[in-house]
């Protein structure tokens, strides 16, 4: 079968600029027809593979990927919606600093969209007298993305390279340094901006907030269980589909047993998963011919270096699934070893031979994912439970200009001195 053109990656541009456009040019218009926007442009490239290519496993199988997709985000975005935690006092920029951390370490254990998914309603409720954007974007920087980049459980390219014979603890052995270096980085850029802007509020409100001291307690415990649950099922691999009926039984279960009083806390409705599962049906349809593309071409893009792989890795996962583009360059980084991405015991020879260009592949695919809304599952999610509590956040482009662009690249180029270069 002939390789797919580029040319066929346009409506995933098209859906991309529609999400970042049109909530500006007409938002109660979008609202309403944005699912329209995605399956439209999504049906069209479905039509191509399934009638010009005859390739109907391939869009099942893109349609699998995104059935595990949302049964994991939405899970967890029910199951969270059922615990509500107070958190002790109101946001200084030291609180602050110190919830992000710890988001970063829980990460490791619950996963990125776990972590998200259980602090970023509270995060939302202790910054509310002086919530701002930024408090949002870096929440995803470093719960969503960088906070994961320390075990298989962390994030969705690292499970797929443990999978294929990367020890679970080589990932925290490895990754170590550079997780600290880019998270050091960028919790540092937030502490000197969330001073500047806390030091702005006028003394009074500051005494006032100082005083107030809410007790820490958390409600709707019966929801730990369910949680492991749905994190548990992310390591099940047959037979089909038990996974995903695990994950959704879990959500019902929570969603039946969690008394109102709780999701009203939370300000629990169902809107924010429901934009994130029209949009991503679209993504992950447009987005084939790309990701194919990338696999065929992959080996001819000259890559044969650690800052090589970092770089394109990343620069591929900001705006692709991180997940293939992992697999495709580690696929490439192998053959180029003439070894087999398929084989574990070939895979743990090149580890010792060649560990730090699956290090590089490793840290763009993770780190990356922070780089646009679109780049990691959780990353959508925060910023539409964000919006839906009255956050008004930047546009897809404002996103990457006014934050990523000046906040993380210089953070990843230091990573990339110091690790790759």
């Amino acid at each position: 079968m002939e390789t797919v053109s580029l040319l066929w990656a346009i409506p995933f541009l098209l859906l991309l600029a529609a999400i970042a456009a049109m909530p500006f040019i007409n938002a109660e218009w979008w609202e309403a027809n944005h699912k329209y926007v995605a399956l439209v442009l999504g049906g069209i490239t479905g039509g191509y593979y399934i009638v010009g290519r005859g390739e109907l496993g391939r869009v099942a199988e893109s349609m699998h990927e995104y059935a595990s997709f949302i049964a994991l985000v939405g899970s967890l975005f029910v199951v969270a919606g059922g615990i509500h935690i107070t958190i002790r006092g109101r946001s200084t920029p030291r609180e602050n600093l110190l919830l992000l951390a710890v988001g970063a370490v829980i990460a490791n254990l619950l996963g990125t969209t776990g972590a998200s998914m259980l602090l970023i309603r509270p995060y939302l409720r202790n910054n509310g007298y002086r919530l701002s954007a930024y408090h949002v974007i870096f929440f995803i920087f470093v719960v969503s993305n960088i906070g994961g980049a320390l075990t298989p459980i962390g994030d969705p390219p690292l499970f797929i390279g443990f999978i294929r014979g990367v020890p679970f603890f080589w990932v925290t052995g490895a990754m170590l340094l550079p997780w600290v270096t880019a998270l050091g980085g960028v919790l540092a850029i937030f502490y000197a901006i969330d001073r500047r802007n806390y030091l702005r509020i006028p003394e009074e409100l500051r005494r006032e907030v100082a005083g107030e001291h809410d007790r820490t307690e958390i409600t709707g415990l019966r929801n730990l269980p369910l949680l492991a649950v749905v994190i548990g099922s992310v390591f099940i691999e047959h037979p089909a589909f038990l996974r995903e009926a695990l994950m959704v039984a879990a959500a019902v279960a929570s969603y039946l047993t969690t008394g109102r009083e709780i999701h009203a806390r939370n300000h629990f409705t169902f809107a924010p998963i429901r934009e994130v599962a029209w949009l991503f049906a679209g993504i992950f349809l447009t987005m084939l011919p790309a990701l194919d593309w990338l696999a065929a071409h992959a080996g001819a893009l000259g890559i044969n270096s650690s800052g090589g792989f970092y770089w394109a890795t990343g620069a591929l996962s900001s705006l692709l699934d991180n997940a293939p583009t992992y697999l495709n360059f580690l696929t490439v980084a192998l053959g180029q070893a003439h070894l087999d991405v398929g084989s574990a015991g070939d895979v743990r020879r090149f580890l010792v031979s060649d560990g730090p260009h699956v290090l590089a592949i490793s840290a763009g695919a993770v780190f990356f994912g922070a780089m646009t809304y679109i780049g990691n599952g959780p990353n959508f999610m925060v910023k539409a439970i964000a919006e839906h509590r009255g956050v008004r956040m930047p546009s897809f482009f404002g996103y990457i200009v006014r934050y990523s662009l000046p906040v993380l690249l210089p953070v990843f180029f230091l990573v990339w001195l110091i690790f790759f270069s």
